[in-house]
């Protein structure tokens, strides 16, 4: 059965280490830059042992395409002269054409599947709890106001400040009489009686143009005698004597110092600092086991019994050899039937010798027959 190497060990055994690396937060550049050095490395021998497998692979699937191809091929004819006949054939004997299968041999390789390396651990800190005397407040200073003194004064003060105001001097009138003209002087025609008046020749009428004098009438109206005006008139201002209390000394400040305030705490003190622990990881090893190819597949000539050169005295000699060794070939008859080949295959996988459908010579020789 064919075992597969998976490299993927390779990967999960490099995941551990650097999910290792990565919990450490305390790590040098110097070692990331040596992990990914071997992670390089490891994935180099990685994709070499992946590449050693397909080739594996690749020469088992040549193999089986040429085993197929020669059991399904069918022997060339054996025609007077040609070369494919048996070579060295004796009188007498008869021969056969069959395949060869492949022959394998199991190797088991130690191969390396991961290089030497090694492990970080972080020791941490140790820390122990010492009392300290702290600063609370820092010293400071503050100002301090001295209030101010006052005193009572009698004042003469300005209650209303003298000014002016405004005060309108209304128009006057007079009645005047006037005569106006009502109508002006015009002219007008009237019927006449004399013949110096003009005679209307559309009626046969007398029309007379009379001048009528202008005519006045008198009217009576209410003139503007002075407009409207106003004068500025003085206010004087107005005073009163009041009591009150005014500032003496006004108010100052002095400046005072606040001391600075101290506390004792507990607090804890890195006793001894995080330290590094390299653990040696030696290299590791896997041992693979693979088939390898001892010698092609092959067609090689045997020599066999056919009923050419054997009678039923001989098959009976073969069934008996072969009950005596153990192999039970069914009746002796000198028949070479089914059960007769079943011993006989049997006996040639015990005994190392070419199994076929054939009963070759060299199992004859084996059984302690005499082929002729």
């Amino acid at each position: 059965m064919k075992k597969t190497f998976r490299p993927g060990a390779l990967a999960l055994a490099l995941t551990t280490a650097l999910m290792t690396a990565c919990s450490m937060g305390t790590q040098e550049v110097s070692v990331d830059s040596e992990l990914e050095s071997r992670q390089a490395a490891l994935t180099q021998q990685e994709a070499e042992l992946q590449r050693r497998q397909q080739e594996l692979e690749a020469r088992e699937n040549e193999l089986r395409a040429q085993q197929s191809a020669a059991h399904n091929h069918a022997p060339a004819p054996m025609a007077a002269g040609n070369e494919m006949l048996p070579p060295n054939a004796k009188p007498g004997e008869c021969y056969t054409r069959v395949w060869v299968e492949p022959q394998y041999r199991t190797v088991t390789e130690r191969v390396r599947v991961s290089d030497a390396s090694e492990r970080i651990e972080v020791v941490p800190a140790k820390y122990a709890k010492v009392k300290k005397r702290v600063l609370v407040e820092e010293e400071s200073t503050k100002l301090v106001t001295v209030p101010a003194t006052y005193k009572t004064v009698t004042q003469r003060v300005l209650v209303k400040p003298a000014g002016t105001r405004i005060e309108q001097i209304p128009a006057t009138y007079e009645t005047v009489t006037e005569r106006v003209l009502d109508k002006p002087a015009h002219t007008t025609w009237k019927k006449g009686t004399g013949p110096i008046q003009r005679i209307d020749d559309t009626t046969g009428e007398i029309m007379c143009l009379v001048e009528v004098p202008a005519s006045y009438k008198t009217v009576t109206r209410r003139v503007l005698k002075s407009p409207a005006t106003t004068r500025e008139v003085e206010i004087p201002a107005v005073y009163k004597t009041v009591t009150k209390r005014v500032v003496d000394q006004p108010a100052t400040t002095r400046e005072v110092v606040i001391p600075a305030k101290y506390t004792t705490i507990e607090v804890e003190e890195e006793v001894q600092p995080a330290q590094e622990k390299r653990i040696a990881i030696p290299e590791e090893f896997k041992n693979v086991t693979r088939r390898e190819l001892v010698s092609e597949g092959r067609m090689e000539w045997r020599s066999i019994l056919c009923e050419t050169n054997t009678t039923p005295e001989r098959i009976t000699k073969i069934q008996q050899a072969l009950l005596k060794a153990g192999y039970n070939p069914g009746p002796i008859d000198g028949d070479i039937g089914a059960e007769t080949m079943r011993a006989v295959n049997a006996y040639q996988r015990d005994k190392g010798l070419p199994v076929d459908k054939y009963l070759n010579i060299e199992t004859v020789k084996s059984l302690g027959v005499s082929p002729n």
